[in-house]
């Protein structure tokens, strides 16, 4: 890669730029509201029920200006998500700051593994056993959801809500492959415990990205 490049990807003003797209949010606290979408490559934290595992090697993905990024989304919606892969694997300061600008909400979705960079208005945390937050991110969280692949989940989640703040939002999430098995018991957990709500990927359900 040229220096000139590697230059402006250190200082967030190239991304390696997966897909973009507009959709409805599927998951979480804003789920059902019209949203852009920019999945930017590279990913080490190796949850093994990933469904985005192209997304893994950032090498696949070209590096793309972080204003083309911005132009494009300005076409379509006043809020983006920014997800991965890991995002924060880059530094998001310059693109949160001119998605900022032009008026736009910048919400990210990541596993809180790397250091925070960035302008939020909402931070979705998704801690994974493989690789946990920094504890730096932990305070950042406006939405925690953790993902339910088996019973054994519901102690990790459990963990990981002592680190966030009382203002942070608590979501359980079943694993897709695992939906049938564990929404019951999600479903159950849920009204012994009522701090947390259910997430569902409901864009799979409607069938849209």
């Amino acid at each position: 890669m040229k220096k000139e490049v590697q230059d402006l990807i250190n200082k967030g003003e190239m991304l390696p730029l997966m897909e973009e797209f507009y959709t409805i949010q599927g998951e979480g606290s804003h789920t059902g509201k019209a949203a852009y979408f920019i999945r930017i490559g590279g990913c080490d934290v190796g949850c093994h029920w990933c469904d985005v595992k192209e997304s893994w090697n950032a090498k696949l993905h070209p590096p793309t200006h972080a204003d083309l990024i911005v132009e494009n989304a300005k076409k379509y919606a006043d809020t983006v998500v920014i997800t991965g892969g890991e995002p924060l694997m880059w530094s998001l300061d310059y693109i949160t700051n001119q998605l900022q600008q032009n008026h736009i909400k910048t919400h990210i979705e990541t596993s809180g593994a790397y250091s925070f960079s960035g302008k939020w208005d909402w931070f979705c945390l998704s801690p994974k056993k493989t690789k946990l937050p920094l504890d730096e991110v932990y305070k950042e969280a406006d939405e925690l959801k953790m993902i339910i692949y088996n019973r054994n989940d519901f102690k990790f989640a459990e963990e990981e809500a002592l680190k966030v703040s009382e203002k942070c939002e608590l979501f359980l999430q079943p694993e897709w492959s695992k939906r049938e098995k564990m929404i019951p018991e999600i479903v159950a957990y849920v009204m012994k415990n009522p701090k947390w709500k259910i997430s569902l990927q409901t864009h799979k359900y409607l069938d849209i990205p």
